[in-house]
């Protein structure tokens, strides 16, 4: 405290007084002006520095409730806090920027428990027993960069928990019970468009949604941890993590030997991915070239078209500096146009009217001299007469199925053919059977139908007869290969051939055959 005494001139007629009078009064002024222009307190527990306060360690139970005003970082992890409710704090806390409640017992958070705080950039709310966020939990932390729920039992995300949220870059979710993908992050009407750090890693996931996440730019994609989940191998998952390692994206390169997957049905333990061979699971090129195409690696025109091919680099600094490599090893820059190529100030390259000459790999070069960057990406273009389907992931399965259900069809019809014949009818009417000349060739019938013996009725046959007739010694001379009939054989086969003929056309099949030749 700093005393100012001011000496003043004495009045003629006026009473001298002595310092102690004239001193106290204006030290009680004095005193009352600071207490009236500062609210709050420094907490008991707790240690104060300037505009910082800890609290850490001290056993408490319970937030203490009275600050100062002007804090701008409060520190109360190591302690017993179970519950965060709305008067967690006497006054408002303005100028709080850092918030840290990590290694306590919390598993509630009231909602608007922080309206008292809106201007807190740093939330670490790590190693506690969350289980559950509700919806707009953290709503009015507009100005929030960083959130960390580390090593929680966090088991579902609620529908719009980190609505609001729009200056969010940094979000640790690692070490807790999560079984979905939390997409709506990323995609849909609340998604954090400033977040470029999400750490899943450590979680339940067993399938990520691969399509969605490499539509997302590459600033966002080289920030998705997933290391260290059991996740199911799939080929688009092989090529989401092989073309991240391409990239170089961090979340591969620094724990590639935690990226493990369980492949059916062998599920009892993990396979590395990325100590396999590159076929190790038999991906077909459509799969691989269908999630490249997603990812913005191939792009396809038709002749005459144009086409708009995006540098998308991790790289996001507005000092950026973009250069295109052509097949023909032409460089382009930012401002350049080579014939049908042209380079926009965001570093993508115009095809105005593509032709074949066009395809081939092109190289964008993005450098940043201010942060010390660079990076380069590699792109494909194909240009044809048709755009073929770019996306043809169940093609395997279509081809096996396809080709099953052709063996399955003939295996039918042979089956129908074997056993489901037309009804054989029997003939009703009884037939004598004749007996064999002696004298000339020896005549039989041959029925498919069982014989007179054991079926006497039978029906007529379908007048249809057939008669072979094989010689039954040898040739005699000037017979030229031909058979002559006996007068009496020949006037019994034509008394058989006149019979058929008045048969019904509804009667059983039935054969004659002569197994003897009728000789002269």
């Amino acid at each position: 405290v700093v005393v100012v005494v001011f000496n003043l001139p004495l009045l003629k007629g006026s009473k001298i007084r002595t310092g102690c009078e004239m001193v106290i009064p204006m030290l009680f002024v004095f005193y009352a002006s600071i207490a009236s222009s500062v609210t709050g307190s420094c907490p008991a527990a707790c240690i104060c520095a300037s505009d910082i306060v800890t609290c850490s360690n001290k056993n408490l139970s319970a937030v203490p409730g009275n600050y100062f005003e002007f804090v701008s970082r409060l520190d109360l992890s190591y302690n017993r806090i179970t519950i965060l409710s709305t008067d967690w704090s006497a006054g408002r806390l303005d100028k709080l920027g850092t918030l840290i409640l990590n290694h306590n017992s919390i598993k509630h958070i009231s909602p608007g428990t922080f309206r008292k705080a809106p201007n807190v950039k740093y939330l670490d709310l790590s190693s506690n027993t969350l289980s559950v966020l509700s919806a707009s939990v953290f709503q009015d932390l507009k100005e929030m960069e960083v959130l960390l729920l580390f090593n929680n039992q966090i088991t579902q995300i609620n529908s719009g928990s980190f609505a609001g949220l729009q200056k969010l870059q940094r979000l640790y979710l690692s070490k807790n019970l999560l079984t979905q993908f939390p997409l709506e992050l990323f995609i849909g009407k609340l998604r954090l468009s400033q977040l470029e750090f999400l750490d899943l890693s450590f979680n339940s996931l067993q399938e990520v949604p691969v399509q969605k996440i490499i539509s997302l730019p590459a600033r966002q994609q080289c920030g998705i941890y997933l290391h260290e989940n059991p996740l199911t191998c799939d080929c688009t998952l092989y090529t989401m993590l092989t073309y991240w390692l391409k990239r170089q994206f961090h979340p591969v390169t620094d724990f590639k030997g935690d990226y493990k997957c369980f492949l059916p049905p062998h599920l009892d333990f993990p396979i590395n991915l990325f100590s396999q061979t590159d076929d190790f699971m038999n991906c077909s090129s459509s799969t691989v070239n269908g999630s490249f195409y997603s990812s913005g690696v191939i792009y396809e025109v038709r002749i005459g078209n144009s086409l708009v091919v995006h540098c998308d680099s991790k790289i996001t600094h507005a000092h950026s500096n973009f250069f295109w490599i052509t097949p023909r090893k032409e460089l382009l820059k930012t401002g350049d146009s080579n014939e049908n190529l042209k380079v926009f100030p965001n570093g993508s390259l115009e095809f105005s009217n593509a032709q074949i000459k066009d395809t081939g790999i092109y190289i964008c070069i993005v450098l940043n001299h201010r942060r010390n960057l660079n990076e380069s990406i590699e792109v494909t273009v194909k240009v044809s007469n048709s755009t073929s389907d770019r996306s043809r992931p169940h093609e395997t399965f279509n081809t096996a199925f396809t080709t099953l259900a052709a063996c399955v069809a003939s295996i039918i019809l042979v089956l129908i053919y074997l056993y489901l014949t037309p009804c054989r009818c029997w003939c009703k009417t009884k037939k004598t059977p004749r007996k064999p000349n002696p004298g000339s060739a020896r005549s039989s019938i041959l029925s498919t139908t069982p014989s007179n013996d054991a079926q006497p009725e039978r029906k007529a046959s379908t007048a249809k007869r057939v008669v072979f007739l094989e010689p039954g010694t040898e040739l005699q001379e000037g017979q030229n290969g031909k058979v002559k009939l006996l007068a009496s054989d020949q006037v019994m086969t034509e008394s058989i051939l006149k019979n058929s003929k008045i048969k019904s056309d509804s009667d059983s099949v039935t054969s004659l055959f002569s197994d003897a030749p009728f000789i002269t």
